[in-house]
């Protein structure tokens, strides 16, 4: 049973929402977030990077980093940038992207989930976690003692919660706006007592969740909440910081794109070797000067030399029986970069980099022309159910398997660990 919790949001005000939404911590640097945010004192950059209002020099883990992204949030609260519901809310947020001629959509209800049910597998999860990252978002959310982000999770999809949400869209929206990348962004306040009390009931039907993104996110809340469990003599298990902040989707509203790989190394093989090797478990056929997109499971683009390559694992190069091993992105390491390429941990070899599918394929070709990689693969982005089969089989997906989009803004809600309703500063 999916047990999820409506809680009083801070978020921002109705007419600076498109100014303070701002992309995932994760997927942009720091120069990058100091970039975007030039110029816009309200963006959530400030509070989920505050680095960027820090001297460049500064250590992204200093501890001076949380202390400012604390003194942000407080800011934002005060100066009226952000506030809190009076009474607990469930929303609903549709993403629109743009996808060449046509659009995606997806839906999903903003909400918090719970840490017991995290910690019994209720709500499985796909990756390992990093220990640098984990920490980070630990200190993070410990300091500012609140959910800046959140997860991202899916189910599977039920007909009547579909019905339901289609019901909650026909009221007005709180926020409606497309942001620079050109995706439209809406969300509905569910603040109807007998509302909240069917998305809870229609909830309990769903036996697992799964974490599509944010497993960092979703680890450091659980830690977060060892520690103020340890703190609070008077602990009892309903506290908010027993809850994270999560965006709950359909797996049937789920787009992966391929996340792509390149590398900087032949590993002292020729051209001529490499694709000799490679043939070996792999059929090879030349496409021309572009490198070509993958259209069915366990094929593969590569571009080298100015030629692109298709690639298709040969049949017992790879037990189809298991989850994991079957994974392309499994196929690509277990057969190509581990024994050729000589890249046997692709978390820290500084050799291989990661391109999400978002960027396309003229970014990988760009990165070999450039002399900065010498080969570029492309892959067929994992599907939905193969990272579902993973987590019910209790496995672990291998690192950089999968690239949603669109991604979840920042800064439309906030979940404050507090045990006030409204946030003291």
């Amino acid at each position: 049973m999916a047990k999820v919790k409506p809680f009083c949001a801070l978020r921002p005000r109705k007419d600076l929402v498109d100014r303070v939404a701002a992309p995932p911590y994760d997927v942009i640097s720091s120069d990058e977030a100091r970039a975007m945010a030039s110029g816009n004192e309200v963006s959530f950059l400030h509070i989920s990077k505050p680095e960027i209002d820090l001297d460049p020099k500064t250590d992204q883990y200093d501890e001076k980093v949380y202390e400012k992204g604390r003194e942000n949030l407080h800011r934002f609260i005060k100066d009226g940038t952000l506030f809190q519901d009076d009474s607990e809310c469930f929303y609903l947020y549709r993403q629109i992207m743009p996808l060449g001629s046509t659009t995606h959509t997806q839906i999903g209800l903003v909400a918090c989930a719970s840490v017991d049910e995290y910690q019994s597998d209720l709500i499985k999860k796909h990756e390992l976690t990093r220990k640098d990252k984990e920490d980070d978002r630990t200190r993070h959310v410990y300091t500012l003692q609140a959910n800046t982000g959140p997860v991202f999770l899916t189910y599977k999809a039920i007909k009547s919660i579909d019905e339901l949400f289609a019901d909650i869209e026909k009221g007005e929206p709180e926020y409606d706006f497309t942001s620079e990348d050109g995706i439209r962004h809406i969300l509905w306040v569910i603040s109807d007592v007998n509302r909240i009390k069917a998305v809870e009931k229609e909830f309990e039907a769903i036996p697992i969740m799964y974490v599509a993104d944010g497993h960092h996110r979703s680890a450091s809340a659980t830690r977060v909440r060892e520690i103020m469990k340890v703190e609070n003599p008077s602990h009892k298990g309903g506290e908010e910081y027993n809850y994270f902040l999560v965006v709950i989707f359909p797996h049937d509203q789920m787009n992966i794109m391929a996340y792509n790989r390149v590398v900087k190394t032949l590993n002292n093989n020729s051209a001529e070797e490499f694709l000799k090797k490679i043939a070996e478990k792999f059929e090879v056929t030349e496409k021309g000067g572009d490198i070509p997109a993958p259209q069915a499971p366990h094929e593969f683009g590569i571009y080298l030399n100015g030629t692109g390559y298709i690639l298709k694992a040969e049949k017992g190069s790879f037990d189809e029986s298991d989850p994991v091993e079957s994974l392309d992105v499994s196929i690509l390491q277990n057969n190509l970069l581990s024994p050729i390429l000589g890249i046997h941990n692709p978390r820290e070899d500084r050799n291989i980099d990661f391109i999400g599918g978002i960027r396309g394929n003229d970014e990988l070709k760009r990165l070999v022309d450039s002399g900065k990689f010498k080969v570029a693969f492309s892959l067929f982005p994992t599907s939905i159910q193969d990272l579902i089969s993973v987590a019910d089989a209790g496995k672990i997906m291998p690192p950089k398997s999968t690239w949603f989009e669109p991604k979840l803004k920042s800064g439309l809600s906030v979940h404050l660990l507090s045990e006030k309703k409204k946030c003291e500063v």
